[in-house]
This record gives C-alpha cells, structure tokens and sequence, in this order.
C-alpha cells in the first residue's frame, strides 16, 4: 500500500519521478481501508527537503500511510514560503485533539543551545507529553532524540570536541529486537552533530535498552521496552547528498569543517559520495511502521492509554 500526502506537496511529485508508489488524498477515500495515521514534527529549517525524505522511507512499505505534518506555531519558518506551511502544515492546536498510530519527532540545528533557550522549547514539551498519550509509537530523530531522551527521562547531551560528521559503522546489540529485524550486524548510518548524549545516564535508566552503536559516533538507536518511545540519534532519512550539501555550505562560510568520514571516496570531496545507508534506512521506518505501528495500534485510535516510557 502507498504513502498518502496531497498531490501539490512537492514531495508527491519527487517521489513519483522516483517510481515510488504515493496516493493523493481523493483517491485512498475510495478504499475501504484505514491507513495508519503518522504526524511528522518537522522542526527542521529546509521543510520541503525534509518532508520528502521521510516521505520516501515511509512509502517504502506495505501498509497504507496517512502523513500529517506538523509544525510549531511559537517558530516560524524562514526558508519555505508561508503559503507552503499554510497548505500542507497544521499546528498543533488543531491536532491536540486527535489520536495517531505513530509520530515523527525531527532533529533541528540548535543542538549546540541549551533546551531551555530554544524558542519553541515549551511547545516542543507539550508535543512530547501529547504523544505519550495521544500516539502509539513515537520515533525521534537527531536533536529530537536528544530532546525526548531529556525530556522523558533526565539524559543530557553534552558538547563534542569536534562534529561528528560522515557515515560510521554501527553494530547491532540486540539481535533480536523487532526494530533491527533483518538488519546486518554491522551497518552504516549518517551522523551530522556537535552534540552527544551520555552513555552512563542511559546504562542507569531502566526504562531503556541500546539497540545499536559505533564505536566512534557513539549510541545509535534505543527504545523503551514497549517500543512507545524510540530514539535515533543520527540521520537514516538523509538523501545521497544531503551530506555534501551541508559540507559545502560550511565551507562557503569559511566555517571550520572537515570533509564528512567514511562518504566521500579516500574522503576526496571532488570525488561523487557512496550512498552506503540507504538500505538500512529503509529497513529502520519498515520495521517500525509494521512492528511497532501496524502490529500494535488499536484499531479504534480512541482506546489509547497513556505511554509509560
């Protein structure tokens, strides 16, 4: 079954191109279906590029998916047109009221500010009580992982001495964990932060279980035992350049950056990146749509009670 989104969302048609199967609204209202319902937070400054990666991971599989996408109203955005954010966004006075299968919490470049001096911070603690209640599973990306591991458990994050930048080798911990189903037990993942989380705090929290790390990027993906609330702290949905993009960016502002490990051959920014994530990528949102999502959810959203962890 497809991904549903508007047919005018940029993404419908990028994904099209793509030959990835997406279905505008009017057309899945003719199924006798109900598709799982998934609100995506996207707090990340490029909506549209955003949107469309997720877009991609999550039509990746057999289950018909209704998007929802999500932004906060105390920030607004300053690199998509407001006619955009008007058409496919919704707030979330206007969700707060509903009830989702399963929620995306994005990741967003203010890591290096403390929770508290983020604008949208208690918004952003609002959101997050809402899915505990109001959502079956709840992934959280990047800085939203850094977020939700803070806000629902306590765990800081801490400054790095340098970016952790490239694509690492990471090594499944727990085999036979639904989330990591099918994965090899060495994979590859994007990473673009200067922060970290605290690997001590994590180990003496009982409600949570490390799936998988890398030796040098640190812990990757954990989750609390219900799989409610799962936490990647790297950027699976990044597209093959995505990475570039950012690098050159960096260095056209003079910024202090080496080139991303591990992504370009012999690290050579000249030479074309080697997409070595996407598998996995895809595997991650599958495994999670279906296991966590699908096999889980209610049927009738209104019988959800309140997470614990």
């Amino acid at each position: 079954m497809p991904l549903i989104i508007p047919k005018d969302l940029p993404a419908y048609a990028a994904l099209e191109n793509e030959n990835v199967f997406v279905m505008n609204t009017r057309r899945a209202r003719t199924q006798n279906i109900r598709p799982l319902r998934i609100l995506a937070l996207n707090l990340m400054p490029t909506k549209i590029a955003t949107e469309t990666q997720l877009a991609r991971l999550l039509a990746n599989n057999p289950i018909q998916v209704q998007l929802t996408l999500l932004h906060t109203k105390s920030h607004a955005a300053s690199h998509v047109s407001g006619e955009h954010m008007a058409a496919f966004y919704k707030t979330f006075d206007e969700v707060k009221n509903e009830r989702f299968d399963g929620a995306i919490i994005t990741g967003a470049p203010v890591e290096q500010m403390p929770f508290e001096a983020v604008d949208y911070w208690p918004e952003l603690c609002e959101i997050m009580d809402f899915t505990r209640t109001h959502v079956y599973s709840t992934l959280h990306v990047c800085w939203g992982a850094q977020a939700g591991l803070y806000h629902h458990f306590g765990i800081h994050k801490h400054p790095l001495e340098q970016k952790m930048f490239g694509v690492f080798p990471h090594r499944v911990l727990r085999p036979s964990n639904p989330l990591v189903r099918g994965f090899d037990e060495v994979f590859w993942a994007p990473h673009s932060r200067y922060t970290g989380v605290d690997r001590a705090q994590i180990d003496a929290c009982p409600e949570l279980r490390v799936l998988a790390e890398s030796s040098e990027a640190g812990v990757y993906l954990l989750s609390t035992d219900s799989g409610r609330q799962i936490f990647v702290t790297g950027h699976p949905e990044y597209e093959k350049y995505t990475l570039d993009a950012e690098y050159r960016r960096d260095v056209a502002k003079g910024l202090p950056i080496a080139p991303p490990k591990n992504y370009y051959p012999d690290d050579d920014p000249k030479k074309d990146p080697v997409y070595r994530w996407r598998s996995h990528a895809f595997l991650l949102y599958t495994n999670w749509l279906n296991y966590y999502v699908y096999q889980q959810t209610p049927y009738d959203l209104d019988s959800l009670s309140t997470v614990e962890g």
